[in-house]
């Protein structure tokens, strides 16, 4: 009976990687979103934490998850818009542009949060989502608590992937998003707005890169903290290229760097002569290796990074 403590381990990993994974697999499914309609959403990770303090405001000054839900998304979905107008009004490299969204967020979120919460920088406390067990099969033994014993965020990501996919593959309105990434200019001969496509997958792109911010915030931490989404944002844009521009597989590889990121919690706890900060560096250790060892042959949509000018010839 020795091998029963191992798999309560087991199944506390899963659990633990589920959860920790679901604001990666939020943010890596936006960024599909943005780069199947030609445009590299570098800014999630200021998105992310756009959103996570759009939620800790909206729930500080209203006393409801629910809405402090809605002004995360909706501020992501503003930052969404914003980068788009950059890179798809402005012409201004794609590159450049996200890294300026995610400077901008970082010190706008730094400076709002003292401003709002006072000198701790948002270390005040706010209601979130609880989990919510699902009768039965909560109990199962290893994906129990993993897959059953969730908050309502992580219950939504599954259910979004399978819309975003059906979406995607099997709609008029995919077809075009997807039209606009791979050959815009053949798109446009064919009555597509590309434009208008691009302004709307980059506002969802910035609405579910948010909400992966929101539960940062309500269903985890229950806080605010200046540049909590830690890299999350940087993670995600490699789980969408290990899932090679793919919903599912976008999310599957996210759920790879979180079983990646709760091994090194489990490793911190259970060593804790050992110094944390090498135990830290695992979930982007394992990003770097899986791409370089599982990156051979995919392709890119091939206009994504390129600039569309309909006057141009």
């Amino acid at each position: 009976m020795s091998f029963l403590p191992d798999i309560g381990l087991i199944a506390v990993l899963l659990a633990s990687g589920v959860r920790l994974a679901t604001p990666i697999g939020f943010a890596a499914l936006g960024g599909v979103l943005a780069e199947r309609s030609g445009v590299y959403n570098v800014g999630l990770e200021g998105m992310m934490l756009w959103g996570a303090f759009g939620a800790a405001a909206g729930t500080y000054l209203t006393g409801s998850p629910v809405a402090g839900l809605f002004a995360g998304i909706l501020l992501g979905a503003v930052a969404g818009l914003l980068l788009a107008l950059l890179c798809v009004t402005l012409s201004v490299n794609q590159l450049v542009a996200g890294i300026a969204i995610n400077l901008l967020c970082a010190g706008l979120t730094a400076f709002l949060a003292r401003a709002m919460f006072g000198l701790a920088g948002g270390g005040t406390a706010v209601g979130g989502f609880a989990s919510l067990p699902v009768p039965y099969l909560s109990g199962l033994p290893l994906i129990g608590p993993a897959l059953f014993n969730q908050d309502p965020l992580a219950y939504m990501l599954p259910a979004l992937v399978a819309a975003v996919t059906i979406c995607l593959y099997r709609t008029q309105a995919g077809l075009r998003l997807r039209a606009a990434g791979e050959s815009p200019r053949a798109a446009d001969s064919a009555g597509v707005n590309v434009t208008a496509v691009r302004y709307v997958s980059l506002a969802l792109s910035g609405a579910f890169a948010a909400a992966g911010g929101c539960h940062l915030v309500l269903c985890q931490v229950y806080i605010f903290s200046e540049g909590m989404s830690a890299g999350k944002g940087f993670i995600a844009l490699a789980a969408i290229i290990l899932g090679r521009w793919h919903p599912v597989g976008a999310v599957v590889a996210a759920l790879f760097f979180g079983l990646c990121d709760a091994l090194q919690l489990q490793l911190q706890f259970s060593n804790p002569l050992v110094p944390y900060q090498i135990f830290l560096i695992l979930p982007f250790a394992a990003s770097l290796v899986a791409l370089v060892w599982f990156n051979k042959g995919t392709r890119q949509p091939a206009a994504t990074g390129t600039i569309f000018d309909r006057e141009a010839r």
